[in-house]
């Protein structure tokens, strides 16, 4: 299979040149650059940095003079050369490097005309310039490196650290959430939950998910660290399950009969008794159980029935 051709456009205005070889190495994991363009006013002093490395690397330096004080004046040229080259159907990809949400539509429009669409900005860039891109990777991780020597030495001997996350990151608790559904989808369908499937369900609902952006190399080490999940590995394949938390599950449902039994006769409401379940318990989701609805869940409990009142509310009793 050929490696896939890939335009590389760098707007210059709001990325540092030490950058680069960041950028060019993580390129390489998608395909080959046959495009090499950077935009800019190389009259100005701002570009001085850039100008050693264009040589060094074989970027294309594409000139746009700054007509109007306080506008980007390499957007619309970057741009444009987008759409030009889109049109040759000479590549199979684009990786537009900048922070600017200026290129949200851009992203869109190429990728509505089938392209992959790699992002590289930093932590600063806009959720929706992220969010047009088929993947999106913060600049800093390409550049991170831990000097701590002290921090070294604890981690050689088997001291967790702690992972240093990028701000603008997705919550890592709704990362977890949303491979424990993956899970129970695959589990329902009688497949393994394959890490590597995991991973590439994750990037296609956040494209600017990245393990490195939480402080992790590899995958499987970023689930390991999570409560709810379990990585196996055999064969040198990777499998990610649920944990066994029977003891955490009883305690639930000990806690759920605590409440409908102090409720007595008049019961207690089904929307009350789920509120009061995820106040203490932040981490329960019903699909753990292998339910879609509270409702059926609560039913599942021996001793428990639901009846509707005068209002049709839905009041758990005990039988």
């Amino acid at each position: 299979m050929e490696d896939k051709r890939f335009a590389v456009l760098i707007d210059s205005d709001n990325i540092s040149a030490k950058y680069i070889a960041g950028i060019l190495a993580e390129m390489t994991k998608y395909g080959i650059i046959t495009y090499k363009r950077i935009y800019g006013d190389w009259t100005s002093s701002h570009t001085t940095k850039w100008k050693k490395e264009l040589l060094e690397n074989s970027i294309t330096p594409i000139q746009q003079f700054s007509n109007t004080t306080g506008k980007n004046a390499t957007d619309s040229a970057l741009i444009i050369d987008a759409m030009d080259i889109l049109y040759t159907e000479s590549v199979d990809g684009f990786c537009i490097v900048s922070s600017d949400s200026d290129f949200t539509r851009l992203a869109s429009r190429l990728r509505e005309s089938g392209m992959d669409v790699i992002g590289m900005g930093e932590e600063k860039t806009p959720r929706s310039f992220r969010a047009a891109c088929s993947v999106f990777t913060s600049l800093e991780v390409l550049t991170d490196t831990d000097d701590d020597s002290e921090g070294e030495e604890r981690s050689a001997k088997g001291t967790k650290r702690t992972a240093t996350k990028n701000e603008n990151a997705i919550e890592k608790a709704t990362i977890e959430k949303d491979i424990i559904d993956i899970i129970i989808e695959s589990e329902n369908k009688n497949a393994a939950a394959g890490l590597a499937d995991i991973g590439n369900r994750l990037i296609k609902k956040y494209p600017d998910f990245d393990v490195r952006n939480y402080g992790y190399s590899r995958l499987s080490k970023f689930m390991e660290e999570m409560s709810e999940l379990e990585v196996y590995k055999k064969d040198n394949v990777y499998t990610v399950g649920l944990k066994d938390n029977t003891e955490a599950s009883e305690e639930i449902i000990d806690y759920m009969k605590r409440l409908v039994k102090d409720s007595k006769e008049k019961g207690i409401y089904l929307s009350e008794l789920g509120n009061l379940l995820n106040t203490k318990y932040a981490q329960f989701n019903v699909k753990d159980y292998g339910y879609s609805k509270f409702s059926k869940f609560v039913q599942s409990i021996a001793g428990f029935e639901i009846k509707e009142d005068e209002a049709k509310r839905n009041v758990v009793y005990c039988k």
